[in-house]
């Protein structure tokens, strides 16, 4: 039969203050595990743009587009919202330019002209169609809130995960073209706004203000003075 041994009260008074010791190491090592790492000065979190083709096939003629499928076509575009920062382009295997003219037309009761390439769409079109392609981007922050970092240590001088996620949520829900945020306008070099083209060609075309000549400014004077002495 195996005698039990009892170890001496010094050793087991060691053994307390090293678990201690033990356990609070373990504590400190998991806390390090949440400590940021971007020591860059930008935010981990960006937007993300994504682009969505969206599709209609028209029957076309001719002389362009029947009144029957321009207002089916008006009625898609009512049915999708079209608005700013919206895309619309034409497959137009026929190249008539009736059918072109027809849907520029349309499109531009919504403020919106039309691209010059059309994307590439799933599916095959029939003899004597077109399709019109309407292409929306839409911007988002994908991972935000990210509250990941809860270590208070911060050894790498770095940004929190959750750093730039409300601007740049905020910036994304906000733009009105989020295309924007890949590539900005590009101008034509001109003002193509109707009302600022007349007030700058008012502008232009105005006399001089010296080429009426010079007004007598003492005759008016004159007479205003001697009224007053009366």
């Amino acid at each position: 039969m195996p005698v039990a041994r009892h170890k001496p009260l010094a050793e087991r008074a060691g053994f307390a203050p090293r678990l201690a010791v033990a356990l609070t190491l373990g504590l400190a090592l998991a806390g390090c595990g949440g400590m940021p790492t971007n020591s860059s000065l930008y935010s981990t979190k960006q937007p993300v743009v994504e682009r969505a083709n969206f599709t209609l096939d028209v029957n076309t003629s001719p002389a362009g587009l029947p009144i029957s499928e321009q207002q089916r076509l008006n009625g898609w575009f009512e049915t999708m919202d079209l608005r700013y920062g919206d895309r619309i382009a034409i497959e137009n295997p026929g190249q008539n330019p009736a059918v072109t003219s027809a849907i520029r037309d349309l499109a531009a009761r919504y403020g919106l002209m039309i691209s010059d390439a059309a994307p590439v769409t799933a599916g095959m079109l029939q003899p004597g169609q077109a399709r019109v392609v309407i292409t929306r981007a839409s911007a988002s922050v994908p991972g935000c809130p990210d509250w990941s970092a809860k270590s208070d240590m911060n050894y790498n001088n770095a940004m929190s995960p959750n750093y730039g996620c409300a601007v740049n949520s905020n910036l994304a829900a906000m733009v009105a073209d989020p295309q924007d945020l890949l590539e900005g306008k590009k101008g034509s070099g001109e003002t193509v706004i109707a009302t600022s083209n007349k007030a700058i060609a008012t502008l232009r075309d105005a006399a001089p203000t010296g080429a009426g000549g010079l007004k007598d400014a003492n005759a008016g004077g004159g007479g205003g003075a001697g009224g007053g002495g009366n």
